[in-house]
């Protein structure tokens, strides 16, 4: 393709019309990243009332479980950069949409039932890594059955990016707060043996995922079959039938999403396993402080995905301008908050952490003591969290994801992980060291990040014919 230089139109959104579109993008899709971890915070309250030894049995297997879905949702999330892309072409975008969400149903489909197969084999995989006999055959039961989740929590994955796309983000939002009362309810139900049913303990749990999983996709079917904007597109129309290029793009950009939501999530699990050679009490303040930077992340996260679809539309559109804006309106929105909650870890973590024990009790004591020194830390990471993220984001709108892969790869673990395990177990540290290596992976995939999304142009990302 030759190069076309290309100046502001009338057409190219100013400044502050690029901000309120991707607040009315960011700020649904964040409140859906909270909810969805509501949803998760359900399982847990429940289950941990059932005794250490089924909580335990649980975290492993949402472990896998969640890891899985993870790494299938990353593939599936091609469909957005995609679907924006061909809405801001206009031409043919109702049939080019409509093969991009059906080819993204048949990935989430067949990866679908591979992640069915790493749950199935989860008892045998948690031998493997030396947990008890009895604790691994408790959790294996758990991921039997939660394995019939992981499909259809996939395809409503796809669906939830095709509403964003189009516009219509608040679907989102409103079947993510349905799922959560159909898994309070489910819990409440299952797990005790309320209303007459019989009290199922972990088992339960689990079916009130495949629940929770079954309504959220039959609200996504309702809703896109009923809304006047939606049903145009008849995304169900001839699903059966194959769009080999259309798939492999797909595959192509969603491979390298996928991976690189592996490298991030093994950094944070290696680190509890380090953090777990340090004792109990570290690894539990470690758990409460990485919650609080995970809860902050969800909204540089939902801004990330609103960057993907603006930067996606205006890339389509052939507005190099126009997708510049929206890249860096998208950083500016993410660095801001996390900017917010950086100031709160460091000026009121006791607070903070009061949302889930009493920091006042002695027997606290020790745990608190070593969250507030995490804590420090993970104040210190939140700006690099939500400049890495969105900036990965908005690279996704321009469908640029395989260099990106590598940049967060080698980030994550090379001074990440590996400075993790120098200060960590070769200082005196310990701990803190852990920590400061995970800010500073942080901190270089933001660094690389961000200089290639500024360099966007000279390195030939944003060429137009």
């Amino acid at each position: 393709m030759t190069d076309m230089t290309q100046t502001t139109t009338l057409d190219t959104p100013g400044w502050g019309q690029e901000l309120r579109a991707t607040l009315a993008l960011a700020v649904p899709l964040a409140a859906t990243n909270l909810l969805q971890m509501l949803i998760h915070a359900v399982d847990v309250i429940f289950i941990a009332r059932l005794g250490d030894t089924p909580l335990a049995a649980s975290s492993l297997g949402i472990a896998i479980f969640g890891l899985t879905v993870w790494a299938m949702t990353g593939l599936i999330g091609a469909c957005a950069p995609l679907i924006a892309a061909e809405r801001g072409r206009k031409l043919h975008s109702v049939r080019d949409i409509r093969r991009s969400v059906r080819m993204g149903i048949w990935v989430a489909v067949a990866f679908g039932f591979v992640g069915m197969g790493v749950a199935f084999a989860g008892e045998p995989l948690l031998l493997l890594s030396g947990q008890a006999p009895s604790i691994a055959a408790l959790a294996g039961d758990f991921l039997f059955v939660i394995a019939f989740a992981m499909i259809p929590m996939i395809v409503a994955g796809v669906f939830r990016i095709f509403v964003a796309a189009l516009g219509k983000p608040g679907y989102a939002t409103a079947i993510t707060l349905l799922a959560l009362g159909t898994n309070l309810f489910g819990n409440w139900a299952l797990v005790f043996g309320n209303l007459g049913l019989p009290a199922l303990g972990l088992t339960g749990s689990a079916l009130s995922s495949v629940m929770t999983s079954l309504a959220m996709l039959a609200a996504y079917v309702i809703v896109i079959t009923r809304d006047r904007t939606l049903r145009r597109y008849r995304i169900f129309g001839r699903w059966w039938r194959p769009e080999w290029k259309r798939l492999r793009e797909i595959m192509v950009i969603g491979t390298p999403i996928s991976l690189t939501v592996l490298a991030e999530a093994g950094l944070f699990s290696g680190a509890a396993l380090l953090m777990g050679r340090f004792g109990e009490t570290e690894l539990a303040a470690h758990t409460l402080a990485l919650n609080l930077a995970a809860l902050a992340f969800q909204i540089p996260f939902g801004t990330a995905q609103a960057a993907t679809i603006r930067v996606g539309f205006h890339h389509g559109a052939g507005d190099r301008v126009a997708a510049g804006r929206a890249g860096w309106v998208a950083v500016a929105i993410g660095t801001g908050f996390m900017s917010i909650t950086a100031l709160a870890m460091t000026l009121m973590p006791t607070a903070l952490l009061r949302v889930y024990i009493d920091p006042d009790a002695a027997a606290n004591a020790a745990l608190v003591g070593f969250a507030l020194q995490y804590l420090v830390w993970a104040a210190i990471f939140q700006l690099a969290d939500g400049v890495q993220a969105v900036g990965a984001g908005a690279l996704r709108g321009l469908q640029d994801t395989q260099v990106p892969m590598w940049i967060a790869i080698f980030s994550y673990w090379v001074p990440g992980f590996g400075l993790a395990i120098g200060l960590g177990f070769y200082t005196p540290l310990e701990g803190t060291g852990v920590w400061i290596g995970l800010a500073t992976g942080l901190f270089f995939a933001a660094a690389l990040l961000l200089w290639r999304w500024a360099r966007r142009d000279r390195l030939g990302l944003t060429k137009y014919a």
